[in-house]
C-alpha cells in the first residue's frame, strides 16, 4: 500500500513540474537568448554555448546534466533523483519545442526593450522554478552539484549555488555587454522574489510541528529520505488527556511538499503546523 501512495505521490508532482518547466523554458527563449541576458547554474552554461557557439539550448542542457545525474544518483540515491529527471528531460523537450516555435515567427519577439525583457523575465523563469521547487523537483545542474558537495564535505547548498552564478555570469562577461549583465542582476532579483511568493513564504526554511499517533514512524522516514534530523517531543491532548508525540522539523522551502506528503502518507489525520523560520543555523543550513 506505501509503495502504492509513493507513486501517487510521485504522479501528482509530475504534471506541475513539466508545467514549470515549460513556463521556465519560454521565459529563457522569449525573454532571456533575445535581449542577450544571462542566467545563473547550468542553464548559463548553456545560454552561453548559445551566444558563443550557436549551440541549441535543448541539446546543451541534456548533455551537461546527464552526467551530473548519473553521479547524483549513484552518490544521493536514485529516490531523491527521480522529480530532478523529469525536470531535465522536460526541460530540454519544450526548449527544443518553443525553439521551433519562435523560429516559425509566429510569436512576435521583445527584442531592444531591456527593462521590459528582464521584468518579464524575472517573472516567467521564477514563476516556472517556483513550480517546480514547490512540488518537489529541480532542473538539475548546479543543484545536483550543490547537494553532492554538500554531502561529501559538508559545503552549504546557497554557497555552492551562489559561487556557481558568480563565476557563470562572470565568464559571460566576455560575450554580453556590462549593461545587460545589469539587466540580468534584476531579472535573477525578481525571479528569487517569484519563487518565494509560489513557495508560500519568503524565509529560507519553514518549522514543521506534526502531531501524531505515528510519529515516531514520521520521524524515521523523514530522517532518511530527506536527511533532516527530527526532535520528537512529548505532548498531551487538554481534552482527551492522553498521550501524543510531536515531531519538531526544520526544512528548506524545496522540502516542504515532500515532508507534507511523508506525513499525510503514514497518517492521514495527522495535525501538522507549518510556521515561517526567519534563521536557521546548524547542519544542513547556516553554520558560522
Amino acid at each position: 500500500m506505501s509503495i502504492m501512495k509513493n507513486i501517487t505521490m510521485h504522479v501528482k508532482s509530475v504534471i506541475p513540474i513539466i508545467i514549470g518547466t515549460a513556463i521556465y523554458a519560454f521565459g529563457l527563449l522569449y525573454f532571456i537568448i533575445p535581449n542577450h541576458l544571462m542566467e545563473g547554474g547550468v542553464t548559463g552554461i548553456t545560454i552561453l554555448l548559445k551566444y558563443a557557439f550557436s549551440i541549441s539550448p535543448s541539446v546543451s542542457n541534456l548533455l551537461i546534466n546527464i552526467p551530473l545525474y548519473l553521479l547524483g544518483w549513484k552518490i544521493l540515491g536514485g529516490r531523491q533523483m527521480i522529480l530532478t529527471g523529469v525536470g531535465i528531460c522536460s526541460l530540454s523537450f519544450f526548449l527544443w519545442l518553443f525553439e521551433r516555435i519562435l523560429s516559425q515567427g509566429w510569436i512576435d519577439m521583445l527584442e531592444t526593450d531591456y527593462i521590459l525583457a528582464a521584468l518579464y523575465a524575472g517573472v516567467t523563469l521564477g514563476a516556472g522554478l517556483g513550480i517546480v521547487f514547490r512540488f518537489g523537483g529541480t532542473t538539475g545542474g548546479s543543484d545536483i552539484i550543490a547537494r553532492i558537495l554538500g554531502r561529501k564535505f559538508g559545503f552549504r547548498m546557497g554557497q555552492v549555488i551562489l559561487s556557481i552564478d558568480v563565476i557563470i555570469i562572470g565568464l559571460s562577461l566576455f560575450y554580453v555587454r556590462k549593461e545587460n549583465i545589469l539587466y540580468t542582476l534584476v531579472a535573477v532579483f525578481i525571479a528569487s522574489r517569484m519563487i518565494d511568493f509560489i513557495q508560500e513564504g519568503a524565509y529560507a526554511a519553514k518549522a514543521f510541528m506534526i502531531i501524531s499517533d505515528h510519529a515516531e514512524v514520521i520521524a524515521d522516514i523523514i530522517t532518511k529520505e530527506l536527511e533532516r534530523g527530527v526532535t520528537l517531543i512529548p505532548a498531551k491532548g487538554a481534552y482527551s488527556k492522553q498521550d501524543k508525540p510531536m515531531a519538531y522539523c526544520v526544512v528548506s522551502r524545496q522540502e516542504i511538499r515532500r515532508l507534507q506528503g511523508i506525513a499525510k502518507s503514514v497518517d492521514p489525520r495527522a495535525f501538522i503546523i507549518i510556521s515561517d523560520v526567519r534563521d536557521v543555523h546548524g547542519e544542513g543550513f547556516r553554520e558560522e
